[in-house]
């Protein structure tokens, strides 16, 4: 990434030109007074909501070990069998703690195209409702509905890539409420941001409570700079949009949730002693201080706690 140095006068005064001049196309922008006017949702709720996470057969254990001891929670029997609509096998576990549940997955075979890629598994009350909520939103259905033992899947897309399960059981499950819940977390480029959020906002009949064009991208490893952070809300939880340039440091970008916990200090000791690396060390937002971490097996998430600057 290009440092930019104050002494240089012709390239700070370019900056503040281009910041300006980004600043007054997102304050325009034409989602600002996006709402979704619908009133019959698809979504069951956030506790229903299932990360995907991908492993090697020999870090699943520590993985899911290490994940819990950070947060609380559980994790099923491990069990052996074939998720997806093609011929495979994979080593499988559901984690359930009291900031968001993960479907942890390792494969013994190759992974199917294009699985692996999809970040969460959204509960729906209906599938095919699902799938027709999903192409009146500009959505793509790049894996159409499926049978596995349980129930229904299908995968979506929608602009600017994000990819995303949707789920359906033959037994409805019944899970508690979550004690917080997480940020799906989401970078998608200037050109689609807007795409983004009209499609979603379609889909699962959100609503926006932030579109801010000036956010401190410190929060994504640019201190001194700005990039526009989105939030929605809806039943299928909570997600926060990064819309950004692409020219992010490492691990920015590659987080898929961000956990919200009472004590982030603390919580950063737990995952320290479980085993997980910190990325990117507390940094103070308005609204929240945040940290970067990585879990045994690979996994990386944002964890913040709330706090007013």
């Amino acid at each position: 990434m290009k440092q930019f140095k104050n002494t240089n006068s012709l390239l700070t005064a370019a900056a503040a030109s281009l910041a300006a001049i980004l600043l007054l196309s997102s304050a325009s922008s034409p989602i600002a007074e996006l709402q979704s006017t619908a009133n019959t949702s698809i979504a069951v709720g956030p506790e229903y909501d299932s990360t995907h996470v991908y492993v090697a057969p020999a870090e699943l254990d520590a993985f899911v070990k290490s994940f819990t001891a950070t947060f609380g929670g559980q994790a099923s029997k491990l069990q052996v069998m074939n998720v997806l609509p093609v011929p495979s096998s994979t080593e499988f576990q559901s984690v359930s703690t009291p900031v968001g549940a993960l479907s942890v997955f390792a494969f013994q075979t190759p992974i199917p195209f294009p699985f692996g890629q999809e970040r969460t598994g959204y509960l729906v009350t209906d599938m095919d409702a699902a799938i027709k909520a999903a192409h009146s939103a500009s959505a793509e259905v790049i894996v159409e509905p499926f049978k596995d033992a349980i129930g229904r899947d299908a995968v979506i897309q929608f602009p600017g890539g994000l990819k995303t399960q949707l789920y359906w059981h033959f037994t409805p499950p019944n899970f508690p409420p979550l004690e917080t819940i997480p940020d799906n977390r989401v970078y998608v480029s200037r050109d689609e941001a807007d795409n983004f959020v009209r499609s979603f906002i379609t889909f699962s009949h959100g609503k926006i409570t932030e579109d801010n064009p000036r956010a401190d991208a410190a929060e994504i490893g640019r201190p001194k700079e700005i990039f526009r952070r989105i939030r929605i809300s809806s039943l299928f939880g909570k997600m926060q949009i990064n819309v950004t340039d692409g020219h992010l440091p490492f691990p920015f970008g590659r987080e898929i949730m961000g956990y919200q916990v009472s004590d982030l200090a603390a919580t950063l000791e737990k995952a320290k002693v479980a085993g997980a690396k910190i990325l990117s060390p507390p940094f103070t937002a308005t609204d929240r201080v945040t940290a970067i971490v990585q879990f045994p097996g690979g996994y990386i998430a944002e964890i913040h706690s709330t706090s007013a600057r």
